[in-house]
């Protein structure tokens, strides 16, 4: 592949000029959608607290992410403020709206609405954004044909899913899902059109690591949302539900304190540095679709606490309860191995303690818990603030750009 930075550019793909690029008004209002998709995804999860709800809310997490995603790398490379570019987010948050709206019956009678709306959001942008670049026999045009391809491929599943019900439509979405998330792993490689390398994506590294900081601010608002919603539904304000309100909030102040506070700022030197900000920033779309997903199982079970503060903890509860911290830790651990290239001791040290709460689960109830894994993650973020050095990503450079 050429060296998109030596062909004539579209008028629609930013301009590189060594300055990092700004995230534009078009995606702060494209994302507005996707508060409203992490919501239904919480109340889905919430109404279906089984193990078959959880795999069916994972796989629409999945969907939900995968379609910002790859929206996110589109607004990398062109520019949200052009007509074409801003025509085409528009109507991706269309889609994205009737696919969000379709989440509580998506395994039900929705399913064809969903998976309609999904394949819309994934075929549709693809193959306008190859379009564009075919007609200027632009470089990037070849990558965007093998994104096509896998997600034509996905769509195939997708609309069958759509076609079936229980878990023939699990079955044939877990397979989509896993075309559209796993074939970049290997470059979208496809028979006769070949494979795309991650050196030759020319990304915006700061504006990527932004946009994946903003979604994280979309989740954590979307908890706190359902936090004072619950708490101001609650018919009957005691002093254990107003205690279950606080806990409440500490824990979503400590999982902003977890991210932003201790490795935001390095997150986006890093990967604006990088040899290969290409790779680094696929790295950043893996560990944020668990990191996130942990904030939303969080605020399901903000909200089972302050309903109901002494609540018996049955297996879905444990698994709420004690999965979204560990999933939150375990992913913010990722992420500073990705940018300081170490798994801190402090988060190996915070999925232990919260794990080994289990042993506890027989005697206390739902607020006694939520109280001890939030005590767990204020003391990691507490420890990584008090030994994180200044600058540590510029003294870990050389290593971070090899991750």
């Amino acid at each position: 592949m050429h060296d998109p930075s030596k062909v004539a550019e579209p008028a629609a793909l930013r301009q590189r000029d060594g300055a990092e690029a700004r995230v534009t008004y078009e995606e702060l209002f494209f994302d507005l959608v996707y508060v409203f998709a992490v919501t239904q995804l919480s109340h889905y999860l919430l109404g279906h607290l089984t193990p078959l709800g959880a795999l069916q809310t994972l796989l629409l997490w999945f969907a939900v992410w995968l379609g910002w995603q790859y929206t996110c790398w589109v607004t990398n490379w062109f520019d949200p403020r052009s007509a074409p570019i801003r025509l085409l987010l528009f109507g991706v948050m269309l889609a994205g709206l009737v696919m969000s709206a379709a989440i509580p019956g998506a395994f039900a009678e929705r399913g064809v609405v969903f998976a309609v709306a999904f394949v819309a959001i994934q075929v549709g942008r693809s193959a306008c954004v190859w379009l564009l670049l075919r007609r200027e026999r632009h470089a990037l045009a070849a990558n965007f044909a093998r994104i096509l391809g896998w997600n034509c491929i996905a769509a195939v599943f997708w609309i069958a899913g759509a076609a079936t019900a229980g878990g023939a439509r699990m079955a044939c979405w877990a397979i989509a899902v896993a075309c559209e998330y796993v074939s970049p792993m290997f470059g979208f490689r496809l028979p006769g059109l070949g494979r795309s390398r991650t050196a030759d994506w020319t990304i915006e590294g700061g504006h990527l690591a932004e946009r994946c900081q903003l979604f994280v601010i979309v989740a954590l608002g979307e908890s706190i949302l359902l936090i004072g919603d619950t708490f101001a539904r609650t018919q009957t304000l005691t002093s254990l539900s107003t205690l279950a309100f606080l806990i409440a909030f500490a824990g979503s102040l400590a999982m902003w304190w977890l991210y932003f506070d201790t490795g935001s700022e390095d997150g986006s030197h890093a990967i604006a540095h990088s040899d290969d900000p290409g790779r680094m920033g696929a790295y950043f779309h893996y560990v944020h679709v668990l990191i996130v997903g942990g904030i939303i199982v969080t605020a399901v079970g903000n909200e089972l606490v302050i309903a109901h503060p002494h609540g018996h903890l049955d297996l879905p509860g444990i698994i709420v309860m004690l999965g979204a911290p560990v999933a939150y830790l375990l992913g913010n651990g990722i992420y500073r191995r990705i940018v300081y290239g170490s798994f801190p001791a402090s988060h190996v040290a915070g999925v232990v303690v919260a794990a080994a709460l289990l042993a506890l689960v027989a005697r206390i109830d739902l607020l006694t818990l939520n109280g001890l894994t939030t005590l767990v993650m204020l003391g990691v973020a507490a420890w990584d603030t008090l030994r994180a050095p200044s600058g540590a990503v510029r003294r870990n450079a050389s290593h971070a750009r090899k991750a």
